[in-house]
């Protein structure tokens, strides 16, 4: 509703246009009246209104003086409306001057003054659309300009382009919001995900609140990460005498709530200024591609999860050197006398079995080995795939058996890097799709039959597809269903069972988001 002020001298005419039209049913309410323009300039000085009808010719202060007033010092953006028993040109002419919205003449008509409210209110509505237009506009600058110093490669432009826009203030950390892939329905198409991390990014919207523009679409840019950032500062939680841990336990319980998806949190180190925020960014990159070997959390703190020695030096570097020869050499049995070794030396310098900086210093080490066969794929995702498909139910996270696991396949996964064996088996697959896309071909049993990583050969169908496995197969699956549609006066329910799809709804959402309209409009469209 758009809050209406009624400015006249005369009570008989406020009473008169009160009663002249059912207001509210036109989508305005009268928010008050006033009897001269004194009391008019009272009243909006204390409350907001969208439109003001005045009475040209009032004492003290008339309808153009309290127009001209309004204008000026910019006490309000309401529209106007002068009504006046004066038809002169000249008074019409200083009304427009002042940006008069109409200049209605008494005795008002019904027809007339319902004409303008309708006008006032299609410009509210334009401008309604253009203040969101803009305020999307300068968030996307803001957020470029915020990821650039996220990501460490700003100049003083970009710094001082978010310093006046955001207040960030005091101790900062960067904090990663991800959809957790491992919770997910293996069956969720990229194009779904997507969906869901923006919905993931209205709910963090909603609950910052004030503080929407510390939070930022898809920081990461990688492809199979869905993520949000939040840089998160300490006057945040303590506003609400809350600390650190309890605002961020208590955020993602209203994500997950709200948003309906499985979420976790990646915490990077504390930082002292905005400047250094990608310091505190690197951190929770780290975290995301460890998290394998780390116990399974909602929130993942750098502090706690990447332990640093007070002199940098790893504990165990001769064994954990080791182990790294006869992974980058696949050498079965000495990897297991490797991880046995690296265990008792764990247990010898009684350091109670905490191997965390052994475990990131291997890690990043076989990161940097990855990186040297192929620079084009993400290898820090690879590692976490790996350390994931590695642990098994009954295992401990980290545990023994769950490095010497790790460490097979990744020495596998590197072999296969070696032999540059992207191209032979793409094409394998790619055969074996088109034959087979109506049964229930997956990654890993593929994976399996042809003897290559499921996470590398997920890397490499979408270097080479441009799309993950589960998009390529559903759009095989769907240009054979459309290829029958045309072809044939198969029912659609057969033609989806043959293509695949067991569920004839589901066929028909996905078909209507890869061809735009349904399996039936597409024959009838096909066939006229």
């Amino acid at each position: 509703m758009l809050r209406v002020l009624l400015v006249d001298d005369e009570q008989v005419i406020v009473q008169g246009l009160m009663a002249l039209i059912d207001w509210e049913k036109e989508g305005f309410v009268i928010a008050g009246t006033a009897s001269d323009g004194k009391e008019a300039l009272r009243f909006i000085e204390h409350i907001r209104v969208d439109l003001i009808m005045a009475d040209i010719n009032m004492p003290e202060i008339s309808g153009l003086q309290l127009l001209q007033k309004i204008r000026t010092e910019k006490l309000s953006d309401a529209f106007f409306i002068i009504l006046s028993g004066f038809a002169e040109f000249s008074y019409a002419q200083e009304a427009i001057r002042y940006k008069c919205t109409d200049y209605i003449l008494k005795p008002i008509k019904k027809e007339q003054l319902m004409d303008t409210l309708h006008k006032i209110s299609e410009m509210t509505a334009d401008k309604e659309a253009r203040n969101r237009t803009n305020r999307k506009m300068e968030r996307e600058y803001l957020a470029r300009n915020l990821i650039a110093v996220i990501k460490g490669k700003y100049d003083e432009v970009n710094l001082e382009i978010i310093r006046e826009q955001v207040c960030f203030e005091g101790s900062i950390r960067y904090v990663e919001i991800e959809l957790n892939e491992n919770l997910l329905d293996e069956e969720i198409a990229d194009e779904e995900k997507r969906t869901y991390q923006r919905r993931l990014s209205e709910v963090c919207a909603d609950y910052l609140g004030d503080y929407a523009d510390h939070c930022v679409f898809d920081v990461s840019g990688k492809e199979n990460i869905y993520d949000i950032g939040f840089v998160y500062c300490d006057y945040i939680a303590e506003k609400d005498f809350r600390t650190e841990k309890n605002y961020l336990e208590n955020f993602l319980a209203y994500l997950r709530e709200e948003a309906d998806l499985p979420v976790i949190m990646l915490v990077g180190k504390k930082v002292d200024d905005i400047q250094n925020i990608a310091k505190s960014y690197s951190t929770a990159c780290i975290l995301r591609s460890y998290q394998g070997f780390k116990n399974l959390k909602d929130i993942y703190y750098y502090d706690e999860e990447i332990q640093v020695s007070g002199s940098g030096v790893v504990l165990c570097k001769k064994e954990i050197d080791a182990l790294l020869q006869s992974i980058e050499q696949n050498q079965e049995t000495e990897i297991v006398k490797n991880v046995d070794n690296f265990f008792e030396e764990i247990q010898k310098m009684g350091v109670g079995g905490d191997k965390s900086l052994n475990i990131d210093y291997l890690l990043f080490q076989l990161i940097h080995l990855a990186t040297q066969q192929d620079d084009n794929v993400n290898q820090e995702e690879i590692l976490r795939l790996i350390s994931e498909q590695s642990f098994k139910e009954g295992l401990t996270r980290g545990s023994k058996a769950h490095l010497l696991r790790f460490s097979r396949e990744y020495a596998l996964y590197l072999a296969q890097l070696r032999q540059n064996v992207s191209g032979g088996i793409l094409t394998e697959i790619e055969k074996e799709i088109r034959t087979h896309f109506a049964e229930n071909l997956t990654l890993k049993g593929l994976s399996e039959k042809y003897y290559v990583n499921s996470a590398y050969l997920g890397q490499l169908f979408r270097k080479k597809y441009g799309c993950s496995f589960k998009d390529y197969l559903n759009r095989t699956r769907i240009d054979a269903a459309a290829f029958q549609l045309v072809q044939t006066d198969k029912k659609i329910y057969q033609i989806a069972e043959e293509a695949g799809y067991h569920n004839l709804d589901y066929f028909v959402s996905r078909f209507i988001d890869a061809k735009g309209i349904t399996p039936a409009k597409y024959r009838r469209n096909a066939r006229i």
